[in-house]
């Protein structure tokens, strides 16, 4: 994919994620939706397949899950870069990738870090007032509607339901396994991956 981008276009990118820090409740996989209609829907900077790699990728390696925003910033930029030349340079590309990185990490991260690090000692030093209690009791349903939205983004490829019954045969499969026994969550990225290099599911 190829896209040509300007000051005005890296600028526009860094301040929508900077936007979505804010709304970075239980996890920046919780902005995965908005994330995805900026980038996919409106711009048409990833394709829908560069953004579900993205998270697939970041939630199977070690490290923190907000490594998926720092993945949707590297393809960012290397679609930049495929959009100023047929072949471009391998240096520039990498080098307009980890701009895309940067862009993107710094908009999604410092402004949510220094947030959370004021916010948080205020609420440990009135932790017994209501309205904290209250509001750290109203953000467990707003995370859990968000994961669910994130979810069903993920899927919105497999939508045709007689041809894709073994993807959502696997995804009760692991459902049922993650809620009722304590096996590790590699091990089923691991069978998962498998079953799909082998084109099983």
């Amino acid at each position: 994919m190829s896209i040509t981008l300007n000051f005005q276009d890296w600028l526009s990118l860094l301040m929508h994620f900077v936007s979505l820090s804010f709304l970075a409740v239980g996890g920046a996989i919780t902005t995965a939706p908005e994330i995805h209609r900026y980038l996919v829907d409106e711009q048409h900077w990833l394709t829908h397949y560069q953004f579900t790699s993205s998270v697939a990728i970041a939630q199977g390696a070690p490290g923190p899950n907000v490594m998926f925003v720092a993945l949707m910033g590297w393809n960012v930029g290397m679609n930049a870069a495929a959009g100023l030349s047929p072949e471009p340079n391998m240096l520039y590309c990498v080098m307009l990738a980890l701009l895309g990185v940067l862009v993107t990490m710094v908009g999604i991260i410092i402004p949510s870090a220094t947030l959370t690090f004021f916010s948080t000692q205020w609420a440990h030093h009135n932790r017994e007032l209501r309205e904290v209690r209250a509001f750290k009791a109203g953000l467990a349903p707003l995370v859990m509607s968000l994961l669910v939205a994130t979810g069903w983004l993920l899927t919105g490829n497999h939508d045709n339901y007689a041809q894709d019954w073994p993807m959502w045969l696997l995804a009760a499969v692991t459902t049922v396994i993650v809620w009722l026994t304590n096996t590790h969550l590699l091990i089923l990225l691991t069978a998962g991956a498998l079953l799909g290099a082998f084109q099983i599911i």
